[in-house]
């Protein structure tokens, strides 16, 4: 079986060089760029699997570069930045990252968090299909798709967007406290609660620009259901 292949993003040598040996002890496949240029190319040309990405690059930021990956990629992205204040993790994770680790980082940590969104962003296993009015979720092809006037249209998440309409669309009409969404979607992260609803903000807005509009329903001081509010 081929291993992963990890894309790392950072233009600080040693820092590259100690992401690599721990990947490669961990059995992952690596490459790196230290331009978001030579990135976006490695992206396109190697598909990698996950990438590590720090926030501070010679010709571009790294949500620059995540906003330009997230135009036709839905790789997971880890980003791996000095910049802790909430407000660049929140930025970062709005932008469609899966997880955020500070600098400096214990290596070992940086590798729980890649195996875990690996595994978020392998699916679910079965061959199970859940649909709720016009959305539908393949858990074997980890496809989402919505109905639209002309078809069927994919919706382009990340890993953990998925994990969440999987977990929101199981149990319809159900209130999800903040708590269990995160455990359920992200078991291995030491996020905030509070993260979880800047990936509902994402997930809600792809559901609307596919049509389906006013899906997950906010419950206050509480958390959220996937229903209309009308039909609640």
């Amino acid at each position: 079986m081929i291993s992963s292949l990890v894309l790392v993003v950072e233009d600080d040598e040693e820092i590259a060089s100690l992401l690599e040996k721990y990947l490669a002890r961990a059995g992952y496949r690596t490459t790196k760029a230290s331009t978001g240029l030579t990135a976006l190319a490695h992206v396109t040309r190697l598909q990698p699997d996950l990438i590590l990405l720090d926030v501070g690059l010679p010709d571009m930021d790294g949500f620059d570069l995540l906003t330009k990956v997230r135009a036709h990629s839905n790789v997971p992205v880890i980003f791996v930045s000095a910049m802790d204040d909430s407000t660049d993790k929140l930025l970062g994770l709005k932008l469609g990252a899966d997880d955020y680790v500070t600098k400096p980082f214990n290596p070992q940590e940086v590798m729980a968090r890649v195996g875990a969104v690996l595994r978020r962003a392998s699916g679910v296993a079965g061959s199970e299909v859940i649909r709720h009015d016009g959305i539908e979720v393949q858990l074997d092809s980890h496809i989402a798709t919505a109905s639209t006037a002309k078809g069927r249209l994919e919706l382009w998440l990340t890993a953990t967007e998925f994990r969440l309409l999987v977990c929101l669309i199981r149990s319809p009409f159900k209130t999800f406290e903040r708590a269990s969404l995160l455990d359920a979607c992200m078991p291995d992260s030491d996020a905030l609660d509070r993260t979880i609803d800047t990936h509902i903000a994402n997930l809600r807005r792809k559901l609307a620009e596919a049509g389906q509009e006013g899906y997950i329903t906010t419950v206050r001081g509480v958390g959220y259901r996937f229903a209309r509010s009308k039909d609640v």
